[in-house]
Formats: C-alpha cells, structure tokens, sequence
C-alpha cells in the first residue's frame, strides 16, 4: 500500500504473473490495509487496483493451493476483514482487467466501481460447485436488482465492464488505460474537497440497509453531530 501527500491510500494487488490470484495471504494482506485505511487520519480516500492487465483472477488455483478444500474451524466466506464497506473512508475499484470469483465480489464491497470496458466479469461458483462470496448477495442486489443478481449469481455467465456500467453495477465503464487514473482522480477530489467525518458517516448510512424511518433518524443524528462540531475536519 502506498499513501502520496494527497491522502490518497493505493492498495495493489501485486501477482501479475497468476492475474492477481487471490490467496491467504492475499487476505492477510489486503485485510491489514484497509485497517490501515480506516485508522489512519492521514488516509482520506482509498484505491484498490490490480498490477499489470488484470484486477483479480479469483481464488489462487496453482498447483498446491486448495480453495475448495473443505473448511476447516474458522473459515468465512468474507476473508477480508474488515470489508471495504466498513472502511471509513470513500473505497474507489479501480477494476483495470478481469475480475472474477472474489475478484468481483471484493471490488463489489467497496464504493465505487470504476471498470475497463472490455473486462471479464464474472462469479462462477455456482459452475464449480459452491457459491457467491464476500456479501456479494447482498452487495450485487442492491447495485443492480434482485433480478439482475440472481441472473449473475445463479448462472455464473460473465459480463463485460460496459454491460456493468450499463446495469448499474458499475459507476463507469472506460478505456482500461484509463480506468486507475479516472479513480486516482475522482479520490483525489474527494481528499481535498469533502469533509471526512461527513463522509464516514454518510457511507455508514448508504451501508446499513435501513429502511426509509431509520435512515431518515440517522441522517437527522448525523446533522446533529456534524452541525454541533467547532469546526469542519
């Protein structure tokens, strides 16, 4: 993880030689940045990209490796932890190649994505005999709609960045050249210009899956809060 002077955090998944295969220690690390993230009043917004031409192929499936081993004690479907969705902070995927399996469902915790156009995106488990992960049920129902994930959760069949874009799932879909830049960019905004207790709370809010009363009550108690401090962050 690198963080410039500009508050930006930039986590790379770095292993273009397996297209950033997702592994235990891929886990370990990426769960240990976003703590990072999320503590650090230095860090104001955070990119997550991959190295070289891809975001993340899915589960590490190298001679050795056993992701479909069966589980032993403490296992999760979500070994990232915590999820980007609990960072404090705005979590931009910066989605420069293919995503598949966790690949996808990882960058569908964080705030924004930001896709290349012709990427390859996809959750297969259910192809291989288990099942979606990382809270993507919940995370690609709310993007996209019950129908929509269940369409791409129950048949597996990938989709383009354009069609993510398309179907909500994505905020843009750009040229891959393009894509880390766009989300450098629009992270670079928000770490000047938005106000980072505000935006904490905000993205609490735009979480939690409350109802239309309770969201109501805690944007009223975020005002409170906000309004009844000395001075902006």
């Amino acid at each position: 993880m690198d963080v410039g002077g500009d508050g930006v955090a930039v986590i790379t998944l770095d292993g273009p030689e397996t297209l950033n295969a997702f592994s235990g220690t891929v886990a370990r690390d990426l769960s240990a940045a976003y703590q990072r993230c999320d503590a650090d009043s230095g860090v104001r917004a955070v990119v997550v990209t991959g190295a070289g031409r891809a975001f993340c192929s899915g589960a590490d499936l190298s001679p050795g490796s056993t992701p479909f081993a069966p589980p032993g004690p403490g296992f999760s479907a979500s070994p990232v932890e915590p999820p980007a969705w609990r960072v404090g902070k705005l979590v931009v995927a910066a989605v420069n190649g293919p995503a598949i399996g966790i690949g996808f469902t990882l960058a569908l915790q964080c705030d924004v994505l930001l896709v290349a156009e012709d990427a390859r995106l996809s959750v297969p488990q259910v192809r291989l005999g288990v099942l979606g992960d990382a809270g993507s049920h919940a995370t690609l129902r709310r993007a996209a709609g019950q129908s929509v994930a269940a369409e791409l959760l129950l048949t597996g069949r990938p989709i383009t960045g354009r069609e993510a874009a398309a179907r909500g799932i994505a905020s843009r879909a750009l040229p891959a050249s393009e894509v880390l830049a766009a989300a450098l960019e629009l992270a670079r905004d928000v770490a000047a210009h938005a106000d980072l207790e505000a935006v904490a709370l905000s993205k609490a809010i735009l979480w939690s899956g409350a109802g239309l009363d309770a969201t109501a009550e805690a944007e009223t108690e975020a005002h409170l809060r906000l309004m009844g401090r000395r001075s902006p962050d």
